[in-house]
């Protein structure tokens, strides 16, 4: 910094010295006869440009207007400089000091602006900046540096917008490599697209000095790429050489996008016949400013004929934004002039306070700077001029109009057909097929431990000759889906490292296929396709076998044992109800008679041999109840033998907790992300996490007794299973972890398509045969732990009804015959109780011959008595 002063302070003397400087002769102007100066104003323009020349134009109109409406008199001395040589403002700046102005407007960009600042902060003279640049920590290094141009970084977001419509993910940004450009509005625009799910494939520097042939070759390699959306921000004269080139190298043809910030946008009224013909298609963003009004107007009207008069070699002679700025900013320096200013400071709180009306919007300061441009023009480039297509409002979105009965959109679909170059109505798609001279590198995988999902072969010189797997086979199957031709090559990766595959794509590979897990930190990096696998984290133990001293309930459910607890005991009270006046053995004390009616419960459950029965409602009870026990006993004998002739095994750790309470050492699949969830999320210390690669690894590990527990993602932790079923089980719950998916480029427009396509390799059923040919072996080892399910009371459901139904008829039955007994009847109920009746006096005379037949039984040998198996 320091030498650049001392350059500053030699060429001040050489100005000073030399009256022939080589600094553009000052254009002072004043009013002639009128001693009443109201100020001395400075400006540094320049007048090569454009820009430069409006300027001029807007601020002599600006000044005679002064006059005409405030009689106030301002004398403007206009110094000459070239964006260039930044240098040329700073002596300009010191010759204006020099001059005893009271303001300085100008220059146009921050470099030119960054060397004037300081000098004019020390001699307390306010400047006006007209650069779109202006970091917030110039208002306290600089407190005399005001932003005289509206902030347009909003128009970052306006381009997003436009992006966003049109549903593309990348774009390629061109701008000027200067550094307040390249600095200040690139994060801009690279974190509005982020915000919209589009990314930046690549920024673009060209130097305002840059060659045909530089821009050339730079044009050549983009061509090159898939990405055909082109994001231009940079000065409109090296706009208009790139393209020129681009249109010699067929860049402004079908499927290519050119969208142009306000830089360029903002002067295309300005651009002449000739030049234009080479930004057909173009859609731009312009800086919006009302041209309504009979103030602007009258402004206009007099633009035009003063600029034709004063730049006859320029064909268009209207005002752009550039031009209603500078008119403002005298504006802006005249109203804080009036009354007695002794000082620069008392100029300097005045200009602060500023709030008006001006031509280019509302005209004050925040934090010495204007107030953000909130709304901006979208514009499409067609012909001799430009089309306005409708506006974009910031937090609003797109509308054909504006004011209050406009209608937003927050895309630009709604708005006016646009014209993209090369003339297709269609929207283009944003990016071009790949050849086969520059195919998709997909980058694979080559130290994968699980061979079934990636496997890769090498030759006798080392070079990988062959890629297999079940990841490979997917990701072959989804390109053949594809609605266009994708080639593509794979890369074997020999690295460990998943994270350091991953970290390649963008630069070595253009995607990554392979056992590579969907976790949110890989994200900053990469996008993922739709998951093909299963997604999850399980925990692996050794198994052994399950204890077997309770084996002899598993045959049934607990609500299946229930179930014929409460079903027996309910026939047996059934039974020992309707029996308890024909045997003396069944009354008793009530401890007696529970007893003696659960025996009878279970008795006729475990032996077919039961005791003597003197009614039919009972026996009918029993016999139903008998043949549902049978049903019961030999379906639970079945069931018993088949569970003890198979072996049954259980983890022999059934939590995490469990492993976090014994400080067991645990061992965890590829990738660093698992390390980070084992000891960050399950809090497992960090030296009681090991690292495997393979199934085997395990396998020897859990052998040697290094680790309790592996946790392994789902798809390899079936593989790992199935190879060693006998040997391990998965035990606890399955943490929610993303499954594999394939890895493109953040904004990859391939990646949507790819999406698309895998749903059709999922939904025609190629997923499911490609995972039964590589990994289809994991069903049988899970038939086998499916096998011999406790029986629950589902499948005995019609038999249970039966029996229950039947004891309850006979119940019934019973309770009528008791109750037939009774007067006070009515007519209906007496016959029912009469029928009821002779039902049960023929039962009981077939009892009393049973009894009879039981008699000659006990006194006749031959004669075998009349039991229940008799029944």
């Amino acid at each position: 910094m320091a030498t650049v002063h001392f350059e500053l302070s030699l060429m001040a003397v050489a100005l000073l010295l030399t009256p022939s400087s080589s600094i553009a002769a000052d254009r002072s102007s004043g009013t002639k006869g009128n001693q009443h100066v109201n100020g001395v104003v400075g400006a540094i323009v320049d007048t090569s440009s454009r820009i430069g020349k409006e300027e001029i134009v807007a601020m002599e109109i600006a000044k005679e207007d002064l006059y005409r409406y405030s009689n106030q008199t301002l004398i403007l001395h206009v110094k000459d400089t070239d964006q260039r040589k930044p240098i040329r403002a700073a002596l300009a700046g010191m010759d204006l000091i020099n001059t005893q102005v009271q303001a300085i407007l100008g220059p146009q960009t921050w470099e030119e602006v960054s060397l004037i600042a300081d000098i004019c902060t020390k001699n307390q003279i306010p400047i006006f900046s007209f650069a779109d640049t202006t970091p917030e920590w110039t208002t306290e290094k600089w407190p005399f540096l005001l932003g005289a141009s509206h902030d347009n970084f909003a128009q970052m977001k306006a381009i997003a917008a436009i992006v966003q419509s049109w549903d593309w993910h990348q774009v390629t940004v061109i701008h000027e490599d200067v550094g307040s450009w390249t600095n200040g509005v690139m994060p801009y625009l690279h974190d509005s697209l982020r915000k919209i799910g589009a990314e930046v494939s690549q920024f673009v520097g060209l130097s305002s000095f840059a060659s045909s042939d530089s821009l050339s070759r730079e044009l050549i390699n983009l061509k090159r790429e898939q990405c055909r959306v082109f994001v231009v921000h940079m000065s409109l004269p090296l706009a208009v050489r790139l393209f020129e080139m681009a249109k010699k190298l067929k860049m402004m043809e079908k499927d290519y996008v050119w969208i142009t910030t306000h830089h360029i946008t903002s002067l295309v009224h300005s651009i002449n016949a000739s030049i234009i013909s080479s930004m057909q298609g173009i859609v731009g963003v312009k800086s919006y400013f009302s041209e309504t009004g009979t103030r602007f107007q009258d402004f206009s009207s007099r633009f035009r004929k003063r600029f034709r008069r004063e730049n006859p070699e320029d064909e268009n002679n209207e005002p752009g934004v550039y031009a209603v700025q500078a008119y403002d900013a005298i504006w802006t320096i005249a109203r804080a002039l009036k009354g007695s200013i002794r000082r620069n400071q008392e100029l300097l709180e005045k200009v602060l306070q500023t709030d008006f009306p001006g031509l280019s919007g509302k005209v004050q300061f925040s934090n010495h700077k204007m107030a953000p441009t909130q709304m901006f023009q979208i514009i499409n480039v067609v012909g001799k001029r430009y089309r306005e297509l409708g506006f974009w409002s910031s937090g609003l979105g797109f509308s054909e109009t504006i004011g209050k009965h406009a209608t937003y959109s927050p895309l630009m679909n709604d708005l006016e057909q646009v014209l993209w170059p090369g003339g297709p109505r269609y929207t283009p798609r944003g990016w071009t097929e790949l050849t086969r001279e520059k195919p998709l590198l997909v980058g694979v995988p080559a130290k994968s431990g699980y061979k079934e999902y990636v496997k890769v072969e090498y030759d006798r010189s080392g070079k990988a000759a062959s890629f297999d797997g079940l990841a490979i086979e997917i990701f072959n199957a989804t390109v053949r889906r594809l609605p266009f031709y994708l080639p593509y090559e794979f890369v074997a990766f020999d690295d460990i490292s998943y994270d350091k595959l991953v970290g390649q794509i963008g630069k070595e590979f253009d995607a990554v296929v392979g056992d590579v897990a969907i976790v949110a930190s890989r994200y900053s990096h990469v996008e993922f396709s739709h998951p093909f696998s299963e997604t999850g984290l399980m925990l692996v133990v050794p198994a052994r076998s399950s204890n077997k001293a309770w084996s002899f309930i598993k045959p049934f459910t607990k609500s299946m044992w229930a179930s014929i607890t409460v079903i027996t005991i309910y026939n047996g009270f059934v039974v020992w109800l309707i029996e308890r006046h024909a045997h003396p053995e069944l009354r008793g004390s009530i401890l007696h008679q529970i007893g003696v009616m659960l025996w009878l419960s279970f008795n006729t459950l475990f032996s077919l041999q039961g005791g003597k029965l003197h009614s039919n409602l009972s026996r009918m009870s029993v016999v139903v109840w008998l043949f549902v026990a049978l049903v019961v006993i030999q379906t639970y004998t079945a069931n018993l033998t088949s569970m003890l002739t198979v072996q049954r095994l259980e983890p022999t750790v059934t939590s995490v907790e469990e492993l976090l309470k014994s400080n067991a050492v645990v061992g965890y699949c590829s990738g660093s992300y698992l390390e980070k969830y084992l000891v960050e999320v399950l809090r497992f210390p960090r030296n009681n996490v090991k690292h495997y690669g393979s199934a085997e690894e395990y396998a020897q590990a859990f052998n040697k007794k290094e680790i309790a527990a592996a946790f392994i993602g789902t798809p390899l932790a079936k593989i790992f299973l199935a190879k060693f079923c006998k040997k391990f089980i998965a035990a606890g719950p399955t943490f929610n972890i993303g499954g594999f998916g394939f890895a493109f480029p953040r904004g990859s427009p391939l990646l949507a398509s790819i999406n698309e396509a895998l749903l059709k390799v999922s939904e025609n059923g190629t997923l499911v045969q490609l995972e039964n040919n590589f990994i289809g072996v994991l069903k049988k080892c899970q038939d086998k732990e499916e096998e011999n399910p406790s029986l629950s009371p589902n499948g005995f459901r019609a038999l249970f009804i039966i029996t229950v139904g039947t004891s309850t008829i006979a119940l019934v039955i019973y309770i009528f015959c008791i109750a037939s007994s009774f007067s006070g009847l009515t007519t209906i109920r007496s016959l029912m109780f009469i029928i009821i009746k002779h039902w049960c006096y023929q039962s009981k005379r077939f009892s009393r011959r049973v009894s009879n037949v039981e008699s000659l039984g006990n006194s006749s040998p031959q004669h075998a008595p009349y039991q229940l198996s008799q029944v």
